[in-house]
């Protein structure tokens, strides 16, 4: 982990409020289900906003998001050439290496960019990969997990495109030998419920409010069965049967 300023390549709008900047790498490393802390003001705000590895190039990080607020306002605003600040590569990614056979990457609204990188490191290694990926309503990134999936399932709350309903009612745990997922937690509760009744592996990447990104301030503590886990530093990503929902 290392603290640095690069610059942005690109910063495309997607759909209304989804975002994907691009940022030169500058030679740090990076992880599947890994994040950075970026940061692209001064004096306005104070907390650097943390956001998930979509895709990772040799001398480019992509980084998809949502607009939800003021930081989030603020990094909606860069352009080519703006400077920017990036601490990471922060947590503890997915477990690629120890993972094979066949694996479904699971993820709903914002928690699906994490998983291309994810999908992408996994085919890379002969990993059959599987996608499901659920969303409220407009379409985004399915065209990217294309190369590196077998299958890709797709819904939408209103039927307008792929299935009409929850990710969660097309998957079959059963068939898979680990299930990764990211995304609201009621969906990945339902996730890690699922695959425990069939004992299929479920690792869930939990999304929480994070200020410092390196575990010092505490305040993304959760209960773990092995007791109080950080989400920045001992996370994101958790095996489900060690978490106390």
């Amino acid at each position: 982990m290392r603290y640095f300023e690069s610059l942005v390549v690109a910063n495309q709008q997607i759909t209304d409020d989804v975002f994907v900047l691009q940022v030169e790498r500058r030679d740090v490393e990076a992880g599947a289900g890994q994040f950075f802390m970026l940061k692209s003001w001064d004096k306005e705000l104070t907390l650097m906003r943390p956001i998930s590895i979509f895709k990772s190039e040799p001398d480019v990080l992509h980084f998809m998001y949502r607009l939800v607020g003021q930081g989030t306002g603020k990094m909606a605003q860069l352009k080519q050439g703006d400077p920017i600040r990036l601490l990471g590569p922060c947590g503890n990614g997915y477990p690629c290496e120890m993972l094979q056979g066949k694996v479904a990457v699971l993820g709903g609204g914002v928690g699906i960019p994490p998983l291309c990188e994810t999908a992408k490191v996994l085919s890379n290694k002969g990993v059959n990969v599987d996608a499901y990926l659920g969303f409220r309503d407009v379409l985004f990134a399915v065209k990217d997990f294309d190369p590196y999936c077998a299958n890709i399932f797709v819904s939408t709350e209103n039927g307008e495109e792929g299935y009409k309903g929850f990710i969660t009612d097309l998957l079959k745990p059963e068939n898979y030998d680990a299930v990764i997922t990211c995304g609201p937690e009621v969906m990945m509760r339902k996730v890690a419920a699922m695959c425990a009744a069939v004992n299929t592996t479920c690792y869930c990447s939990l999304e929480h409010r994070m200020a410092c990104g390196i575990g010092a301030c505490l305040g993304c503590s959760i209960r773990t069965k092995l007791g109080m886990k950080r989400v920045c530093k001992d996370g994101p990503v958790f095996l489900s049967t060690d978490l106390l929902w």
